[in-house]
């Protein structure tokens, strides 16, 4: 990305423990403008503890954070003032209706009435909440209610968001809504700052990603990038006829046959260089296979590989 704005987030040397606790060990993290960055890590590895530093709720230990273009530690109002959370928990009063939730954050803004009922009418349609506008929000589901949550995060137009696992107890249905929203958002400029628990999303959404494990970041790239760390992938190769079976497979030489069909596995990493290896092996020796597919193992591979599968529940009972 040729990206030459400053970062939406710059952290350096973060740290925060609480009491002989380290939860945060000196990581460093940037995230573009206009980008999605999810952080990922098995519980208690510190991620919501991150979101709360980082939108000024609990201060660090240390460290240098940029946030919007503002230094946090000397500027937190102004970081405040280009923020917004969604937290895990629902901000929404239940004894509102969804128009009512709007207008307090119209409120808490100090924006005036007629700007406020024109945010809230608005966000009520962006979020396809208009049927239920005038509807006490404890009648909601559970996707109607996150989305409420985002939209009154909108009120204040802010350019960073973060997301802390926005999409828990979610439909798959309600989980695919909210990531069309967080992608609209993003194509409208803002910057998402994601943590969640859901690999598969991480994977839909991220431009990149941040795995955290026992306080520190142990890999941070592309979904791709990070996939190509992990042994596992593989190059599939069909074939019209077991003679072409054969004679690929001999001028490969490492590959094996899938399940007895007209198909080939190839080790690879994912990468162009050994595509094109495998590719030019068989133009060689004069085999066109009839389609080649590239498959690399997926996020839930890396987070074992990385982590080693430990889950712990020290930040929860924090």
């Amino acid at each position: 990305m040729n990206d030459h704005r400053p970062p939406a987030i710059a952290v350096t040397g973060l740290c925060k423990s609480f009491g002989e606790q380290i939860v945060l060990d000196r990581i460093d993290f940037t995230v573009p403008q206009g980008s999605i960055f999810s952080l990922l890590g098995p519980n208690g590895a510190g991620k919501t503890t991150t979101v709360q530093i980082l939108s000024t709720l609990i201060k660090s230990d240390g460290g240098e954070i940029s946030v919007g273009g503002y230094d946090l530690a000397t500027q937190p109002d102004e970081v405040r003032s280009a923020i917004g959370v969604t937290g895990q928990f629902s901000a929404v009063d239940e004894l509102l209706t969804g128009r009512e939730n709007l207008h307090l954050m119209g409120d808490l803004h100090h924006l005036p009435r007629a700007e406020s009922r024109r945010i809230a009418a608005d966000l009520l349609e962006k979020f396809d909440l208009v049927d239920a506008a005038d509807k006490v929000a404890s009648s909601y589901s559970g996707g109607m209610t996150r989305r409420l949550d985002l939209a009154m995060t909108l009120v204040g137009n802010p350019r960073i968001i973060f997301l802390d696992e926005p999409t828990t107890g979610l439909d798959p249905r309600s989980r695919r809504s909210m990531w069309d929203i967080i992608r609209e958002l993003v194509a409208g400029g803002v910057t998402i700052f994601l943590t969640t628990q859901y690999l598969e999303e991480a994977d839909q959404l991220a431009d990149r990603i941040a795995v955290l494990h026992q306080g520190r970041l142990v890999a941070e790239g592309t979904p791709d990038q990070l996939k190509r760390r992990v042994p596992g992938g593989y190059v599939r190769l069909d074939f019209h006829d077991r003679a072409e079976l054969a004679a690929a497979a001999a001028v490969l030489g490492d590959a094996s046959q899938v399940n007895g069909d007209l198909t080939l596995a190839v080790p690879s990493d994912g990468g162009v260089r050994s595509v094109r290896e495998v590719i030019d092996r068989l133009d060689a020796a004069r085999i066109e296979p009839a389609g080649l597919s590239v498959h690399t193992p997926d996020l839930d591979d890396v987070f074992l590989a990385l982590t080693g599968g430990h889950s712990t529940d020290k930040e929860n009972a924090r």
